[in-house]
């Protein structure tokens, strides 16, 4: 008679309810994953083989597993806090160089500007050049940008504007920037030298006759060509066909993808080139002089683009003004993209690029080693990880300002536990009987 299946059991169920204290215990731990306690049967080993009438001699947990499904996800306020929607592990940095894995996305700044988690392990992933171009080579810890962006020299100007056919010509021979009746209508728009400083430039539209118009430009109110008595110099002639402004769908005039020729002056007024890809540039900018009393620098010619202009009879209007420089930057804030892209935003309106996020992912998760604190480590049985970024493959997308919650089911866990207890009483009381026929063996007289 022994005491070794009872024994088994209680130690079997006590271990079991250790699990099931852990998990309810972590219920409410950000990227905690539930423990299940896994038992197997003992029998013992005799020479020979054994008898198929062999009585086991207990149970015992060969392994406590978890289980990766994953958890909900919700949001929070912290746009560090980062979820994996779908497979995959942040890749950590501890203190002393390790690599870690985790679930759990609460991450925040050090004073160095990395990326780390509670215990001070940094995120690792890729780092982007001055450009925002990010450099996939070997992962690294991420440290985001402190400096502000450089300002642009605007190099291309696109106008989009529909010119009115029904207008009647300009009076006189030329702009006359203190009469209006010497130009049909006007727009503005700033452009940036390569210290960031902003410039005015304002573009007057002139009709000579039916189709044809010259363009004159100003920055910060000094015509930008002038003949030798100082009189404004266009520095675009700009011809319609005269089906321009017939919506049918024959290719003519830019309506359909054939601009108006456009034929540029140089400062004397003479003609210098002729292109039908409505596509122009103006003179060298020179230095002016700015509202806060300094000076602008040089800038070189500015590409225009007219392709799309039209020619219809309906009011004037610009559909589309844009240029592509713009002044210094502050950084005014950091967001995470689906992607993992490290997006930094400016205070001149500008983004780019300033790391990108790297997961990995196992084969069998299941044979990670837990560390604590949330991570993992690899091991043997896991395999070697499979590293790439968010969306790519199978690998899952990353949602900033969210947390994925701990996939413990707490109901579930409370019941298991009561099961737990019932199972440990149950091989209490296989032990109290075996004591009671041991007793009732030794009262033999």
């Amino acid at each position: 008679m022994g005491f070794q299946q009872g024994l088994s059991g209680l130690n079997a169920a006590a271990r079991n309810l250790e699990v099931i204290g852990n998990n309810v215990a972590n219920s409410g731990t950000f990227g905690s994953k539930v423990s299940r306690a896994e038992f197997s049967d003992v029998y013992a080993t005799a020479i020979g083989g054994a008898s198929t009438s062999q009585v086991g001699i207990g149970v015992a947990v060969t392994n406590v597993s978890q289980q990766f499904t994953p958890g909900n996800i919700t949001s929070t306020e912290n746009p560090m806090d980062l979820a994996i929607d779908g497979n995959g592990f942040f890749q950590l940095s501890d203190s002393s160089g390790t690599l870690v894995y985790t679930r759990n996305g609460q991450f925040k700044l050090d004073r160095e500007g990395y990326v780390v988690n509670n215990n001070g392990s940094k995120l690792l992933g890729y780092q982007a050049d001055d450009q925002g171009a990010i450099l996939q080579a070997q992962a690294s810890p991420l440290q985001l940008p402190t400096a502000g962006a450089p300002p642009r020299t605007t190099d291309e100007v696109n106008l989009e504007m529909t010119f009115d056919s029904r207008a009647a010509p300009a009076t006189g021979t030329t702009l006359d920037l203190e009469n209006p009746d010497t130009y049909n209508f006007a727009t503005s728009q700033t452009i940036y030298d390569v210290q960031g400083q902003n410039i005015g430039l304002t573009y007057y539209m002139r009709k000579t006759s039916a189709h044809n118009w010259d363009m004159y430009v100003t920055a910060n109110g000094t015509s930008l060509q002038t003949d030798g008595a100082g009189d404004p110099v266009k520095v675009a002639s700009i011809n319609f066909p005269s089906s321009g402004g017939e919506p049918t769908t024959e290719a003519v005039g830019p309506l359909e993808g054939e601009p108006g020729t456009i034929t540029t002056y140089d400062s004397s007024g003479a003609p210098i080139a002729t292109t039908g890809t409505g596509i122009f540039t103006i003179p060298d900018i020179p230095q002016l002089t700015l509202s806060s009393g300094g000076m602008s620098e040089v800038i070189p010619g500015i590409s225009f683009n007219l392709s799309n202009s039209v020619e219809y009879g309906t009011g004037f209007g610009v559909t589309n003004l844009s240029q592509t420089g713009f002044p210094p930057g502050k950084l005014n804030s950091v967001t995470i993209e689906p992607n993992g892209i490290v997006l930094a935003r400016y205070s001149n309106g500008q983004s780019k690029a300033a790391g990108q996020v790297e997961l990995a992912s196992f084969r069998n998760p299941q044979g990670l080693q837990p560390l604590g604190s949330n991570e993992w480590g690899s091991t043997f049985a896991s395999g070697q990880p499979t590293n790439t970024v968010p969306g790519d493959g199978n690998m899952g997308l990353l949602l900033s300002g969210s947390l994925e919650e701990s996939n413990i089911d707490l109901t579930s866990e409370l019941v298991n536990m009561i099961v737990a207890q019932r199972t440990y009483q149950a091989n209490a009381q296989t032990i109290k009987t075996e004591d009671q026929l041991l007793q009732t063996l030794v009262n033999i007289r």
